[in-house]
């Protein structure tokens, strides 16, 4: 499905220093990155040169996400600065990208939720998103004075009713509502003000909000769930999704799945923007390519791949051998979407445990593609024009130096293609993807 005219998305994936599990260990990569507020402003203006869509930051609610400290204590993502305080500051240091985080609708309130994102839209001139995710952790609820995690199937009602809470919230006020008269002392029309008035099954919120209606009109609204819940829910209310496809294929049946629904919910497959994670490590050839990706392999410690293997599929390795199978994930029990993907994927490429590690040190089950510029953007363009994604979501191997890398060399070539803006089109993120500015609904139409 060739497209004309229409050109491939990007998002940038923060995480501090490079998405590679041992990406902290390699000489160009920032090892106190996330506690470093200069690395951040660096990766962000370098992402703004390469004319990014956005950035993207994820978000957990718990540090304690493995189930052995050995492993624990050599990952580099376990503390790092809050992600919306973070982007709130880059908003201060950019001009044009857009400014993504996570937050979640099990661990939040609607009202505060709605009140810090429309904040950021205020702030940023139009460039905030909020990705709602619904939290696969069960440490988390350790954390917030709850005995046990809710179920998926209880998480993702109350994520349902908490984006319609929040999306109701946004449009609290008309555009022209505050008309700040100094003559008349009229600070705005009561007539444009609107109380939400809304009880449900988790929430009552009367409102309105305490913050006038944004630039874009609402954040955009990003999701990344893959299971049949999240894929529901994006197709009903997400505008970008983060998706994590291994293969072209699995990229294709994802695709088609979300816009295939969204007729049902009244919305256009152009309303929606699917964005797999890639993870990429480019240099001038291949064998360069290949080295940087080995060089960083060589770095990783198993006490990590155990670990991050351990945090995927939610799954206790101790005792199992290392070098056998991957073992099956327990029978009549629920599964997270990417634990699996990951046996899938060991399954079918009959995968030891170590193999399976080192396959996923990187991306962590998105698509691993390394090679020169061309052959990365030959990957990029056959995703694009083949109906398996309208844009991708880069993990950089190091920070800032993969980067650096995909800027100056798959930024070029994917231009020369005609396959990349070559200027920002607009201010506003959602000029950037190609969305429309929604309505508010109690505004009267002619």
């Amino acid at each position: 499905m060739k497209r004309i005219g229409e050109q491939i998305k990007l998002g940038m994936f923060l995480r501090p220093a490079g998405h590679h599990l041992a990406a902290w260990r390699h000489p160009r990569a920032q090892a106190d990155a996330g506690v470093n507020f200069r690395h951040f402003i660096d990766v962000a203006r370098t992402a703004e040169r390469g004319l990014f869509d956005m950035l993207f930051s994820a978000d957990s609610a718990t540090a304690n996400a493995v189930f052995n400290d050995a492993g624990l204590r050599r990952m580099s993502y376990v503390a790092w600065i809050e992600p919306f305080t973070l982007l709130a500051g880059l908003a201060a240091v950019t001009t044009h990208i857009g400014l993504a985080c996570t937050a979640s609708t099990t661990y939040e309130e609607p009202f505060s939720l709605a009140r810090r994102f429309a904040s950021l839209d205020h702030v940023s001139g139009g460039r905030a998103a909020w990705n709602l995710v619904t939290t696969g952790n069960h440490t988390a609820a350790q954390n917030f004075s709850m005995g046990e995690h809710p179920q998926k199937a209880d998480r993702y009602r109350r994520a349902r009713e908490f984006a319609e809470v929040v999306i109701g919230l946004w449009d609290s006020w008309e555009d022209d509502a505050f008309i700040r008269d100094r003559e008349t002392g009229v600070f705005f029309d009561p007539q444009k003000m609107h109380r939400l008035a809304h009880a449900g099954e988790h929430f009552s919120v009367m409102g309105p909000l305490n913050v006038a209606r944004s630039p874009q009109g609402r954040p955009v609204l990003v999701q990344a769930g893959a299971s049949e819940e999240g894929i529901e829910l994006a197709a009903e209310t997400a505008e970008v999704v983060f998706a994590a496809a291994p293969t072209l294929a699995d990229a294709k049946a994802l695709y088609s799945d979300l816009k295939g629904r969204m007729v049902k919910h009244g919305r256009a497959p152009d309303d929606l923007k699917v964005m797999p994670g890639f993870f990429i490590t480019v240099a001038p050839t291949r064998s360069e390519a290949q080295e940087k990706h080995e060089q960083l392999q060589s770095l990783l410690h198993s006490e990590v791949g155990l670990a991050l293997l351990e945090q995927r599929t939610g799954l206790d390795l101790a005792g199992h051998d290392v070098d056998g199978p991957f073992p099956e994930l327990p029978e009549g029990e629920v599964v997270s979407s990417r634990a699996s993907l990951i046996r899938d994927m060991a399954r079918k490429e009959d995968l030891t445990i170590r193999q399976t590690w080192e396959r996923i040190a990187g991306g962590r089950g998105h698509f691993d593609c390394h090679g020169s510029a061309s052959e990365v953007a030959d990957v990029m363009e056959e995703w694009f024009t083949c109906g398996g994604a309208d844009g991708f979501n880069i993990m950089p191997p190091i920070m800032p130096g993969g980067l650096d890398d995909f800027v100056d060399l798959v930024v070029p070539e994917l231009q020369r293609r005609g396959l990349y803006r070559t200027r920002y089109e607009g201010t506003t993120l959602r000029e950037h993807l190609g969305l429309k500015r929604p309505a508010n609904r109690h505004a009267k139409v002619g």
